[in-house]
């Protein structure tokens, strides 16, 4: 980021220092003013980095949000969230959380017939068309807890968490 901050100063202030100043309730400060700040406040950088993202942050230049999110975030405006969605920040899911979380239909003879026709496989939810199959792992088995995902590591490709994540 220091390298960004000194070769493309704008580049580094759109990509990093608005987010930065968003998990520190900032305005406008520098990369170098942000490391003063959080030293001031006595923790570290790693710590800020592990801020959650809001869903309701909206930056210069719009909101910033993954497809995946996009997708969560209308799921959470249509009420599958239900009661939960006050407590949870879809900006923090991965796509494995997308296609895990438990709302999806869980009895395959309700799918539409289309969805595993002329496949000697049977899947728990619609294949798309064509002679490759998706491997979807833990498939619409995680139940919906307050502040979902968090403070959980993950690392693409396989996201592997802890037991409580």
């Amino acid at each position: 980021m220091t390298v960004w901050n000194q070769l493309q100063p704008a580049y580094a202030a759109n990509m990093w220092n608005e987010a930065l100043n968003k998990r520190l309730g900032t305005k406008n400060l520098s990369l170098p003013d942000v490391l003063v700040e959080v030293e001031k406040r006595g923790f570290s950088f790693a710590k800020l980095l592990a801020i959650p993202e809001q869903d309701d942050w909206v930056y210069s230049d719009g909101k910033s949000t993954s497809c995946v999110a996009f997708i969560l975030e209308m799921y959470k405006e249509a009420g599958l969230f239900g009661e939960l969605a006050s407590s949870i920040q879809v900006t923090e899911f991965t796509i494995k959380d997308a296609y895990s979380l438990k709302f999806f239909e869980n009895n395959s003879s309700r799918l539409p017939k289309w969805c595993n026709a002329d496949d000697n496989v049977k899947l728990p939810f619609c294949q798309i068309r064509g002679k490759y199959r998706m491997e979807l792992p833990g498939y619409n088995s995680m139940d919906l807890y307050p502040h979902m995902n968090e403070r959980c590591p993950s690392m693409p490709p396989k996201y592997y968490r802890p037991q409580s994540c």
